[in-house]
């Protein structure tokens, strides 16, 4: 390999003899998330030059976050995972720093988070990293097609004991309208109500959505459709919450005399200087920080309209392309039909291609470039080209790639202006 101290002029990735694959599959965390902007690139570069408190950075990172979103404070994150792993940490110990020392072990104080069962997905592992332990609840009636009943508010009810700390609420567009049942009964209790909105971005409205419908803990990844660095999220909610997340997240090896405590921390409440808490692997870097707040700016800029129209004119113009081919059929589907931002819907014939959507997805990835669509619906033959992360200038090598595996002639397409 190159010495990597002089390769200013050479791809990295080559250098480091790792191919650069293209994305077409969304900001998926395994493929690196989103494409930062050279501007969010140019401040993560600034921000290494020199030293900074990470609490004051962070301090003032919640002014932007507040400002934004409309929470009371915000933290930034390693991710959201880190965020909802933060979250049930600060809704177990609030500013009890005995239980904050105590974390993961959690038999001695209320440990229980309600979670509902069509919420429960392999991400609740961030929750229960925290010593968190999860209590099922409901009904899969309205999740698995078998009724139309959703979160109840006795089902809540009965579900709460003396240990109960926090209700957790994986949203999506088809359960938003649960949120504020949830939230009418855990107001009552004085139980805040996590949510993980990871993935519920686009629209930018969702960063105040949930917040305004009464959470009192928001998740979002800062490496998705914010468009910041890869390892960064935002906890977002309550000052005291946010706050109690933060100090179980800073590095506390200070001398307790020359401590300054960010303004994020309420020191009547905190009855000492803890130790380094459960967050402590979760520390973001002041680049991760910086970046993330750059991003944040421009994403809450952005005209998401606008946006998906650029992105819906590129998938149109690969549709032509590919839907002429034997063995495939495309579909646009709009931000609206599909949920967040505009896809294209390859729907494999099985038949005709002789393989199906799996098989074809492994050829494109043993392709050279490798090319990755979205295998979300494959067990349905249909395979989806998500422009999130896909350079407009790689719109033709998707062609292509489609095409041969195909066996098909490869075809010209030109990027949009």
């Amino acid at each position: 390999m190159k010495n990597m101290a002089v390769m200013k002029n050479t791809d990295i990735y080559t250098a480091l003899g790792v191919r650069r694959r293209i994305n077409a599959a969304g900001t998926l965390t395994r493929l690196g998330g989103s494409l930062m902007a050279p501007e969010v690139i140019e401040a993560m570069a600034a921000a290494a030059r020199w030293s900074v408190d990470i609490g004051e950075l962070q301090a003032a990172a919640s002014r932007t976050i507040a400002r934004i979103t409309g929470a009371e404070a915000g933290l930034v994150t390693t991710g959201a995972a880190a965020a909802l792993t933060l979250a049930a940490a600060a809704s177990m110990t609030r500013w009890d720093i005995g239980r904050m020392a105590a974390l993961p072990h959690t038999e001695g104080f209320p440990n229980e988070i309600l979670l509902p069962r069509t919420h429960r997905t392999g991400y609740a592992h961030a929750l229960q990293a925290a010593g968190a332990r999860l209590v099922d609840l409901g009904h899969n009636d309205r999740g698995t097609g078998a009724g139309v009943r959703g979160i109840e508010p006795w089902e809540i009810e009965a579900a709460i004991t003396p240990r109960t700390v926090a209700f957790a609420f994986s949203a999506n567009p088809s359960n938003v309208q649960d949120v504020p049942v949830v939230v009418s009964v855990c107001k009552a209790r004085g139980l805040p109500v996590i949510v993980d909105a990871a993935a519920q971005l686009p629209p930018k409205a969702n960063l105040r959505r949930f917040l305004e419908l009464g959470a009192d803990l928001v998740a979002f990844s800062g490496g998705k459709a914010i468009g910041g660095p890869q390892a960064s999220g935002i906890l977002a909610g309550r000052r005291d919450l946010v706050g109690a997340a933060l100090v179980q997240q800073l590095d506390m090896d200070v001398a307790p005399e020359t401590w300054t405590p960010p303004d994020l921390v309420d020191r009547d409440a905190l009855k000492g200087v803890p130790h380094h808490g459960l967050g402590r692997g979760f520390k973001a870097g002041k680049e991760e920080i910086v970046g993330l707040l750059v991003a944040l700016e421009r994403f809450a800029a952005d005209d998401d309209e606008a946006v998906n129209a650029r992105r819906e004119i590129r998938l149109a113009r690969i549709a032509v392309l590919i839907g002429a081919l034997p063995g495939v059929a495309t579909r646009v589907l709009s931000a609206r039909e599909a949920g967040r931002v505009p896809v294209l819907e390859l729907v494999i014939d099985p038949s005709v291609a002789r393989a199906s959507a799996i098989e074809l997805s492994a050829r494109l990835q043993r392709g050279d470039p490798p090319v990755h669509l979205s295998e979300r619906f494959a067990s349905r033959s249909v395979l989806i080209v998500d422009p999130q992360a896909l350079q407009p200038e790689d719109d033709g090598v998707v062609v292509d790639a489609v095409r041969s595996v195909l066996s098909c002639p490869p075809a010209e397409v030109r990027s949009p202006v």
